[in-house]
């Protein structure tokens, strides 16, 4: 009797330990205080505005919309990419892929540009699969070139080109539904991966993260981050001639770190989800409302950061932002199921 009680009792241990594993890991009790030295400029009414990239060179933002229900959904969703013009302040979004014909619910976005030429990759999740399709931008028409399609592209989530045929991508699950799909976000496991495309092959070059989510490149310091809500991480990496990735460390952001965007001092921007169990009943669509918050990381070297919280709200204004993409002192956020995203301006210090 007595061993049988030492054996409840210690299931019953484990069991509070993994709770509370749970509940602290994902920031439930962090408290949120709204937070911003700045003002909305506009809401722009776009729905599931989830990742936002900038050309700072050519003054435009293309954002990456899918009009979401709930997360996981699984009907087919539909969405866009969008182009707006940075150079003047009304802010209008122009459609840049309604004619293009199979269903496209994009997620992660990259750009790259060269001489006049600028390619745009984006994540495309189907009931059919997953896909990843290039588009080549010129002027405000987007054309699309090809959709690529492999085993490896099993969960993806963010993408980042390296040059028009190159690029990396993150997996942010290794299985798609099932127990072990639960462990892998209630437990935080770290098996996700990054993977690179060598413009001909596939290739894991980073695993052990847990969610691997947004990723993107400092083309100055060849230097790959890439962001691990699930930990509250952001990993660092060298990036090697031949694409693999060597680990530098980790940044503890203390937020649920989503897409990655950088300023012109390469600093790096996030939107973040401060409470990833209030995001997830948000995401399910159990609650209204979940918190947003937005990081700048200044990065100088290995040890040596400095983390600036600067937006924070309860989800009032913009639910779950995502991303944050910095142009000059302007801020457009995005959020995963909002049908509106903001832009927001900071005050001048």
């Amino acid at each position: 009797m007595n061993f049988k009680k030492r054996i409840l009792s210690a299931t019953l241990i484990l069991a509070l330990l993994f709770l509370a594993n749970i509940f602290i890991s994902t920031g439930y009790f962090r408290p949120i205080e709204n937070n911003f030295d700045g003002k909305i400029l506009q809401k722009i009414k776009i729905a599931g505005a989830e990742d936002i990239t900038i050309s700072q060179k050519d003054s435009f933002a293309i954002i990456s919309s899918t009009a979401r229900d709930k997360i996981p959904n699984t009907a087919q969703e539909f969405g866009g990419l969008y182009y707006i013009d940075l150079k003047t302040d009304n802010f209008k979004p122009i459609h840049l892929t309604e004619d293009f014909k199979k269903p496209f619910a994009p997620h992660g976005i990259s750009m790259f540009q060269k001489k006049g030429r600028t390619t745009i990759a984006a994540i495309n999740h189907t009931i059919d699969g997953e896909f990843i399709e290039i588009f080549t931008l010129v002027n405000e028409q987007l054309t699309h070139i090809k959709t690529l399609k492999h085993e490896k592209i099993y969960s993806p989530n963010d993408i980042v080109l390296l040059d028009d045929h190159k690029f990396y991508f993150t997996n942010d699950h290794k299985y798609k539904d099932g127990i072990m799909r639960l462990l892998e976000d209630y437990l935080g496991l770290s098996i996700s991966n990054v993977m690179y495309f060598d413009g001909k092959n596939y290739r894991q070059v980073a695993d052990r993260i847990a969610y691997a989510n947004g990723i993107n490149f400092d083309t100055k310091r060849n230097l790959i981050f890439v962001a691990s809500p699930r930990k509250f991480l952001v990993k660092v990496y060298q990036k090697n001639k031949d694409g693999n990735l060597t680990y530098i460390e980790d940044i503890n952001c203390k937020t649920g770190v989503d897409n990655i965007e950088f300023d012109f001092e390469n600093n790096l921007w996030i939107g973040a989800h401060p409470n990833l169990l209030h995001f997830n009943a948000y995401a399910k669509g159990n609650k209204e409302t979940s918190p947003s918050e937005i990081i700048k990381i200044k990065y100088v070297k290995k040890g040596e950061y400095a983390i600036e919280q600067v937006y924070m709200e309860d989800g009032t204004n913009m639910s779950a932002s995502t991303v944050a993409a910095p142009f000059n002192n302007l801020i457009i956020t995005g959020s995963v199921l909002d049908n509106l995203f903001l832009i927001l301006k900071r005050n001048p210090k």
